[in-house]
């Protein structure tokens, strides 16, 4: 039984506490569930944390497209970060409450982190147009100070676009009979609808916050691909052609990889209200946590100057 929370405007009620859930109406194998969960999250966590200690342990790997590759594993690390506590603590210990406040925190941490992934992904495809398009300058453009300059307009920009949201959420007045939210972490679409107000204003800086990042991002990455081909059709020779073709295919699988289910979800959110609890559960899984198990697969494989830092690394820790 959750507290009460008494004000002095006794009409405006804020939840002291949100119910999350994990798979809806799986409860009962939630055990069963926390496998596959745990699996993933761990995978996750220590691939990009390989990625950010071969980048850092290797000279060679001190280059524009690796240090944006240790901002995109990073930025994974966060986001896994972002929803373990709360994922786990339901599947493993049926802990469903979380408090009004530590919600907003969470939500604000995930979206900024979704931002910040859309706009380093943005920013290796210029990485790769520079390289592929003129690569003759491609050391004097991207600089170490315009890659860090581009790593605090990144953050800035995810923290600019992210802060209102909490604040639009606090001015709410909430349902009494609303808490139960339909993940296992707290996400703005799912928060706002629990309210018994007008969240009118919430849809609209929603929306623009989608577009202006997540949209506007897409389209540049579209834009600079299209460049990119150009460029590579442009070339004499075919094998001149696949090989350049060869150093984007990890960025391109990484894109597919974030933006879909991205895309996915927020159709769902707003257009799908008719489908079933467990498929909004379950996209939104596939967004949040995928992702992150993917990419360090995705580089490790297709990227053999990080395979080969990762398995010394591995292998420098087996000897130790």
């Amino acid at each position: 039984m959750l507290p009460s929370q008494t004000y002095v405007n006794i009409s405006f009620f804020q939840p002291h506490a949100f119910l999350m859930i994990g798979i809806p109406g799986h409860e009962a194998v939630h055990g069963w569930i926390s496998i596959p969960f745990s699996s993933m999250y761990t995978v996750a966590l220590t691939g990009n944390c390989l990625i950010l200690l071969a980048v850092r342990k290797t000279p060679s790997l001190h280059q524009p497209m690796y240090y944006f590759l240790s901002m995109l594993a990073l930025t994974d690390v966060g986001l896994t970060l972002s929803t373990l506590p709360t994922t786990l603590a339901v599947l493993w210990f049926g802990h469903r409450l979380i408090g009004f406040n530590a919600c907003l925190v969470q939500m604000f941490f995930l979206h900024s982190f979704s931002v910040v992934e859309s706009s380093v992904l943005l920013a290796m495809s210029f990485d790769r147009f520079v390289a592929i398009s003129n690569p003759l300058r491609y050391a004097t453009v991207l600089t170490n100070n315009v890659i860090i300059r581009i790593g605090m307009a990144i953050v800035a920009r995810a923290v600019l676009s992210l802060f209102p949201v909490p604040f639009l959420l606090k001015r709410l007045n909430f349902c009494p009979n609303k808490i139960l939210l339909s993940h296992s972490f707290c996400f703005h679409p799912d928060v706002m609808r629990r309210a018994c107000a007008d969240i009118t204003i919430n849809i609209i800086y929603g929306l623009y916050v989608v577009l202006s990042t997540g949209g506007i991002d897409s389209l540049l990455i579209i834009l600079s691909y299209i460049l990119i081909l150009h460029t590579i059709l442009g070339l004499a020779s075919p094998r001149e052609r696949i090989r350049a073709f060869n150093t984007c295919v990890s960025h391109i699988l990484a894109v597919f990889v974030f933006f879909i289910p991205g895309i996915t979800m927020s159709m769902i959110h707003r257009f799908g209200r008719h489908l079933s609890p467990i498929a909004h559960a379950l996209v939104a899984y596939v967004y949040l946590v995928v992702p992150p198990v993917l990419n360090p697969i995705i580089y490790s494989v297709k990227s053999k100057p990080i395979r080969e830092a990762m398995f010394r690394m591995l292998k420098r820790k087996g000897q130790d």
